[in-house]
């Protein structure tokens, strides 16, 4: 998994990774919280709250979320 963009919180980052097959992946806490299409589909739904849950119980709607690819950074400058 390739890590793009990233989204600080207050808990821990969120990245938007993207897998060897081309699909567009919600990570946080190094787990995936949903495949997509498309990098704006899995921000929009990340920022909505509209992702898998992680193991930790963290409601991803609840991190405070932006919708706008253009507040996320480059993935590196987190890590």
């Amino acid at each position: 998994m390739k890590l793009l963009l990233a989204h600080p919180t207050r808990r821990l980052p969120v990245f938007i990774g993207q897998s060897a097959d081309g699909r567009y992946h919600v990570i946080y806490d190094n787990c995936s919280l949903g495949s997509y299409a498309q990098a704006h589909q899995a921000i929009d739904d990340a920022a909505g709250g509209h992702t898998f849950s992680p193991p930790d119980g963290t409601d991803p709607g609840s991190l405070g979320l932006s919708d706008d690819i253009g507040d996320c950074v480059p993935a590196g400058s987190l890590l």
